[in-house]
């Protein structure tokens, strides 16, 4: 006799899982021990249960399968939440296991009840409870399907007594979970009336986004035939931005003029495998087609004209054929210009200011970016981190960027490193992270320590919650409960057996980051950075330009003056002389 515990780390096992990342918990022992006691499987222990949920997000991005993640009854599978809702809205597969009290005491105001069932239904595809041992092959086996199949999460719900219940060796038809292959495409005549468009049209602008991985050849093609083009959102930029003559940039609060212009200017938008949010960067008047997997997201953004329900892929496949070349190139021409024209400012601020402190952070991440390996795996804190990210990392095909950039919590470079990381031990995996994020789950750099993870993690520390304080700027507030008093991070690491440096002039930056990537081990660099650096966005509204005059008579009469001239030594000052 085996217990249903046994039962389930069999199954995970046949499906392709080889780690679980969680928090032991006394309801959730049965589980624990099974993995103990089985091979081919590890426990991958955390500090703190979002940390499981993130870092199984991660591993679940870089593999494009299925990861998991544990925790126990209450509070423990309650701090998942988060790293869930990160998975749910980046769209990758993690199954979730959620232990529960005592089936007899559900209902009862037990000790550390919850309702895991109703509490992850929002974050979740499938959600279920396994009341009794004989429920629980069905339940795990329609979850993992759902997730695989829905790139979600899928949460099983199970007690403890019913973990360790005891079932015989054959009550489980074990089978491989894995996920389907298949072509997804609109029918003929939708794809046609696509082309007749495009054919009729000349300004045609690309926005694509993360529906786009794997599909970089045909997207280049069909840019050459349009002479289009091509602005990528966020998620998009690790499949879009590399050896492609037609990028234009990225659009969005953290994107570029270019980009925002050639979709202001385009008389075509075709936006492909793109859920960007921000309705004010996309065009009034333009003529929309929008392909997207998911059928619910067509028009949910800005209202199309033609709506193609497949993957990108197989959309474009069958698209091209029916494209005629374009020889008018005068769109194209113009945003490639203006992109070049952009990229030099933006490069022009990402040097060693004359060994002006403190340091840039634009200097911070193109310096990571040089001395990055060419398959690095970098995650980035949502913040000012993220900024810098989408603006000085360069992707070539074989590098990766994970983030939390549609759910955009904090805390997450440093649990998604695990989860990038632990898999192959022998993969760079460089964390850009926040000050504000890094601190929010400091205890996982413990992590990194114990389980032996060879993350770099570089800090940019400004000493605040900049990326707040910008947007307090911006609706003409007085910056306010954003100050960090922060400890010197390279100490801290030295201390917990890391590698740690902390850097305060930039002509220390090279040595120190070049000593933190070779390190055989964990290693972190502190960075003191600019608090005071504006990552203005692509367009300013009126509103916000408002916003900043508020902003400046306020801090003047609370007595802040000082603030105010530190923001322009940082930014107009330095720009002036540059």
């Amino acid at each position: 006799m085996t217990t249903v515990a046994d039962h389930i780390i069999a199954a995970l096992k046949a499906s392709g899982i080889q780690r679980v990342y969680g928090l032991p918990g006394d309801s959730l022992n049965g589980f624990t021990d099974a993995i103990r006691r089985a091979e081919n499987i590890t426990w991958e222990h955390v500090r703190h249960e979002e940390a499981a949920a993130f870092a199984a997000a991660a591993d679940a991005a870089l593999s494009g399968e299925l990861s998991v993640c544990a925790g126990s009854c209450g509070p423990g599978n309650l701090h998942l939440i988060n790293g869930l809702y990160d998975a749910q809205r980046t769209r990758v597969p993690v199954l979730a296991i959620a232990a529960q009290i005592p089936l007899a005491e559900i209902g009862s105001d037990y000790f550390q009840e919850t309702h895991p069932e109703q509490l992850f239904k929002e974050c979740s595809v499938y959600c279920e409870l396994v009341s009794t041992p004989e429920m629980a092959p069905r339940i795990v086996e329609m979850a993992m399907r759902a997730a695989v199949e829905e790139r979600g999460v899928a949460v099983v719900v199970i007690p403890g007594e019913v973990l360790l219940s005891r079932v015989a060796q054959n009550a489980w038809d074990i089978r491989p979970v894995l996920p389907t292959r298949s072509v997804v495409r609109p029918d003929d005549e939708s794809v046609l009336g696509a082309a007749g468009i495009l054919n009729a049209s000349n300004g045609i602008t690309i926005l694509a986004g993360a529906g786009a991985a794997g599909a970089h050849d045909e997207l280049i093609g069909l840019a050459a035939t349009l002479q289009a083009p091509i602005v990528h959102a966020l998620r998009g930029k690790e499949y879009i931005e590399y050896d492609n003559p037609y990028d234009v940039g990225m659009t969005g609060l953290l994107g570029f003029a270019s980009g925002y212009k050639a979709i202001r200017e385009a008389e075509v938008l075709l936006m492909l495998g793109t859920d960007f949010p921000y309705r004010q960067f996309y065009p009034e008047n333009a003529t929309v087609i929008q392909v997207d997997i998911r059928g619910r997201h067509l028009g949910r953004r800005t209202p199309v004209d033609v709506g193609l329900v497949g993957t990108v892929r197989d959309t474009l496949a069958a698209l091209q054929p029916l494209l005629h070349q374009k020889t008018d190139h005068d769109h194209l021409d113009r945003a490639v210009r203006h992109y070049r024209k952009t990229r030099a400012s933006l490069d022009a601020l990402a040097v060693n200011d004359r060994d002006r402190t403190p340091i840039r952070p634009e200097y911070v991440a193109a310096t990571v970016d040089r001395l990055a390996a060419d398959d690095a795996v970098f995650t980035y804190d949502v913040g000012s981190p993220v900024i810098w990210a989408a603006r000085y990392l360069t992707m070539n095909g074989r590098r990766r960027l994970i983030g939390s950039s549609t759910h955009g919590t904090m805390a997450c470079a440093l649990p998604h490193a695990i989860g990038a990381q632990t898999p192959d031990r022998g993969r760079q995996v460089v964390a850009l992270a926040g000050d504000g994020g890094l601190t929010m789950l400091f205890g996982e750099l413990l992590t990194l320590v114990q389980n032996k993870l060879p993350v770099k993690v570089v800090v940019f520390n400004n000493a605040s919650l900049s990326f707040v304080e910008l947007e307090m700027k911006a609706a003409g507030f007085v910056n306010f409960g954003t100050d960090l008093h922060n400890p010197d991070f390279g100490a801290v690491a030295r201390a917990l057996g890391m590698f740690g440096a902390r850097v305060e002039k930039p002509g220390e930056l090279e040595s120190a980051l070049a000593g933190a990537f070779a390190h055989d081990g964990p290693a972190l660099v502190d960075v003191v950075t600019a608090r005071q650096e504006l990552s203005i966005p692509p367009t300013i509204s009126a509103e916000q330009a408002k916003g900043f005059t508020l902003y400046a008579i306020r801090t003047i009469l609370a007595g802040r003056g000082d603030e105010l001239l530190d923001l322009i030594t940082t930014n107009v000052a330095r720009r002036i002389l540059d």
